[in-house]
Parts: C-alpha cells; structure tokens; sequence
C-alpha cells in the first residue's frame, strides 16, 4: 500500500476492514495516522505504551475502557478521545464507522486483553514488542491463542464461557504481510 503525506480518508475507507489499524502516512512521520472502518465490535481491548487519540470520522460508536476511572465514550462524528499509556480500550461500533488512531511513529509495547462479557474478569492478556512483531501480528496471534485454548475463554469469576473469535473478516495477515514487504521502500 502507498503512503501519501495527505489522503482522502473517506475515500480511501472503502478499501478498509475492521480494525485494520493501517498505517497511513509516510514512515518517517511522527505521529502516524492508522485508518479502520469498523462494524462490529473490537474482539479485544488494546492496550498501547504510549497515549493514543482516536477521531470518529462517521457513524456512531462506543468506546470502553477497563482499570480507568472512564467507563466508556459514546462518540459520533468529529469527536476525538485521549486514551492515556496503558489504559485498555475497545471500540463498539453502533453503525458502521471510520476512525483514526494517532500513535507515536515507533509505539514501543502493545497488548491486548480479554474480558469476560458476563462479569469483566480478564480472561487472557497479551503483550509484544512492535519493533519485533507488528500490531496486525500481535492481533492474530493473540485471537489465535485466545481460541485455540478453551480453557482461556472460560472465566473464573463467574464460570461464563466465552466465544471464540470469528476470524473471518480481520485482514491481519494480509496486512502485515504488505507492510513487511514494504520496509525500507519509503522513508
């Protein structure tokens, strides 16, 4: 995919799934812009080293947060929200939206976390280097494990079991496949 200094985001939506998190602008450009469209909820909560603001571009979402003396934000177009390093967040669309994600060029550790949906207990929490592993890996692995391992899914607060992830319409793969072979082409 090709990086431009400037991009239509509405455009360019169309081309995107949910929680892609594409890189948008040229590497060398700090803060990077991660452009999604998103219509179903975000199957983790991620958690970022460094702080994060998130723009809703269209359409009506919810974002929540866990161990954060916010509970969640209903935003709608031209909102913004500050997530603060390390806060675990999750994206709940309403209707089909396109968010931005501002993060720092290099984002230093990342992670995700799984919660139950009955009672909130974590069930499994994952972290990465994205010097080493991409967030689009670090997203796929971490579902893969998540669904791979029964007994994960099972909380052991209140005995709900969770759902595997359905894999299906998240391009992770396909993404880090694109910006691994793209290294080294732009600056």
């Amino acid at each position: 995919m090709e990086r431009r200094k400037a991009f239509n985001a509405f455009q360019m939506a169309g081309e995107f799934g949910p929680y892609d998190e594409l890189p948008m602008l040229p590497a060398s450009i700090d803060p990077q812009i991660h452009l999604s469209r998103n219509d179903r909820p975000q199957p983790f909560f991620l958690i970022c080293e460094r702080d994060t603001t998130i723009a809703q571009l269209s359409g009506e979402a919810v974002i929540e947060f866990k161990d954060s003396s916010v509970i969640r934000h209903t935003v709608v177009p031209g909102d913004w929200v500050y997530v603060p390093a390390g806060t675990p967040h999750r994206i709940i669309p309403r209707t089909e939206s396109i968010e931005v994600r501002y993060k720092a060029r290099e984002p230093g550790l990342e992670g995700v976390s799984f919660h139950c949906e009955k009672c909130g207990a974590k069930l499994l929490r994952e972290e990465w280097d994205t010097a080493v592993e991409l967030p689009q890996e670090g997203y796929l692995r971490s579902c893969q494990s998540f669904n791979d391992n029964e007994q994960r899914r099972v909380c052991a607060g209140c005995g709900a079991k969770a759902d595997p992830i359905d894999l299906s319409a998240f391009r992770w793969g396909e993404i880090a496949r694109t910006l691994r072979a793209d290294y080294g082409k732009e600056s």
